[in-house]
């Protein structure tokens, strides 16, 4: 067997090759598609769209694509990591806890269902996303729609208190809807300081602001805080340690116009939690949303004493007897599927940092990607510290964001194995080399009488 001739560009070769024999574009799509669904809920803004069951359908395809992407990705099931199966025990736990509920049964069960799809979601992520170029894709589509929905909710909320109920599902609540943005946030931020060009750095930067005014027209309280601290991340990671220090300039420009133009009703909320000078029935009612949510906490803490496996998802509006979600999404996890639930969730979480750790570690890191990675760490703090102040354990965005880092490990460990040792088209690799191994090969090589070796080994190796 020769010795392909090193021209030097055989690592990208191979990785090209490797992408375009993968028959997986199906499954992208569909995987795409239920991301824009899910995200900009396209239905409930855009005329005629209404009557279509959008959601359905692309959560069949979505379904679909995972069953039929088996053997067919060069990731496999075996290949999940641990965060998966994290995921996935929550789900069973939810499940258990909805069978054994003495409060609705049926209710928490169909819940838990919905919920599940989240895990197909990201187990096709995981095997889909094949390369970085993948990956961007769909962040682009969570970061432009929620960017969309922004500027829907300001254009269509004017006769809607904290732009409640403009848009449906996810978004109809304004806690819910300050979330979403501020998880997003980052990303934005990201796409903005990736591309050279004018217009799309102009784009990029009237989406923010319009998804920073959206905020501030919801007026909620754990968003503004939640956006404190992403935004503070934020400016650490790409302005200070970047080097960009105008960036810090320009963002408290803005969050001092901003603030100023459409943050009075955010400022009365924060002041209302005092209880003095309560002027109106929104003055009072952020004050009894202010009590309420501490008695929710202390009813939580309650059920998670008397019922440790769980009352089931979406029950502890019933069990409070308010009608009302606790507002911690750590309390909201532990009282609806139990302990295990609770544990299970943070170990989860506390994988997507570790695999930014583990990303940070790694030399000569792609500058794009360690651009994308600081945007992820910037979300996933204003997660934990956001989860704090809202009952956000079944929205998507946070585990979408511990699928983005799971795959953007493995992409960089995959481009090392395949800069360090391309394989041979041929045959499979059967093992790793020791080092010496490898020496010894090479040394071959440059004498011109590799192929005995090359045989033996199965691997095929650059003569460098």
């Amino acid at each position: 067997m020769a010795v392909p001739e090193n021209n030097g560009s055989s690592a990208r070769w191979t990785q090209r090759f490797a992408f375009t024999r993968e028959p997986m574009a199906g499954a992208f799509f569909w995987l795409s598609a239920f991301y824009l669904v899910y995200c900009a809920r396209p239905e409930d803004w855009i005329p005629g769209l209404t009557y279509i069951p959008l959601a359905k359908i692309s959560g069949i395809f979505a379904l679909l694509g995972l069953l039929t992407s088996a053997g067919r990705s060069k990731r496999g099931f075996r290949d999940l990591p641990r965060e998966a199966f994290y995921l996935l025990g929550i789900i069973c736990v939810l499940f258990a806890s909805a069978l054994l509920s003495t409060i609705w049964k049926g209710g928490a069960f169909f819940k838990t269902l919905d919920f599940s799809k989240v895990l197909v979601a990201w187990v096709l992520t995981f095997l889909v996303a094949s390369n970085f170029e993948r990956l961007r894709r769909i962040i682009f589509i969570q970061s432009a729609s929620v960017a969309v929905i922004a500027v829907v909710s300001v254009l269509k909320g004017r006769s809607h208190p904290r732009l409640e109920g403009v848009i449906g599902g996810i978004y109809s609540n304004p806690n819910d809807l300050a979330f979403a943005i501020v998880l997003s946030l980052p990303f934005c931020f990201a796409f903005l300081l990736r591309t050279r060009s004018l217009p799309r750095k102009a784009a990029w930067g009237v989406a923010m602001l319009a998804m920073c005014t959206a905020l501030f027209l919801t007026a909620s309280r754990a968003g503004f805080i939640d956006l404190l601290v992403t935004g503070t991340v934020c400016l650490w990671i790409f302005g200070v340690k970047g080097k960009r220090i105008h960036l810090v300039a320009g963002a408290a420009l803005v969050a001092l116009v901003v603030g100023s133009v459409a943050g009075g009703r955010l400022k009365d909320r924060f002041l209302d939690i005092s209880g003095s000078d309560l002027q109106n029935g929104v003055d009072v009612s952020a004050y009894d949303s202010y009590e309420q949510r501490r008695f929710l906490m202390v009813k939580s803490l309650e059920g998670i004493v008397h019922y440790p496996q769980g009352i089931g998802q979406g029950n502890f509006v019933v069990y409070s007897g308010t009608w009302r979600e606790v507002h911690m999404s750590y309390l909201q996890i532990a009282v609806e599927g139990g302990i295990a639930a609770l544990v299970l969730y943070l170990l989860f979480f506390a994988r997507g940092f570790s695999n930014l750790r583990r990303l940070r570690r790694v030399p000569g890191l792609d500058p794009e990607i360690a651009l994308f990675a600081g945007a992820l760490y910037a979300t996933l703090i204003g997660f934990v510290v956001g989860a704090l102040f809202a009952p956000e354990s079944y929205q998507f965005f946070p585990y979408f964001a511990v699928a983005y880092t799971s795959v953007m490990l493995v992409i960089v460990k995959e481009q090392g194995r395949s800069d360090e040792s391309p394989p041979d088209s041929s045959r499979p690799p059967k093992r790793w080399l020791s080092v010496h191994d490898r020496a010894d090969e090479l040394a071959t090589a440059r004498r011109g009488t590799d192929e005995a070796s090359t045989m033996h080994t199965g691997l095929w190796r650059d003569p460098r």
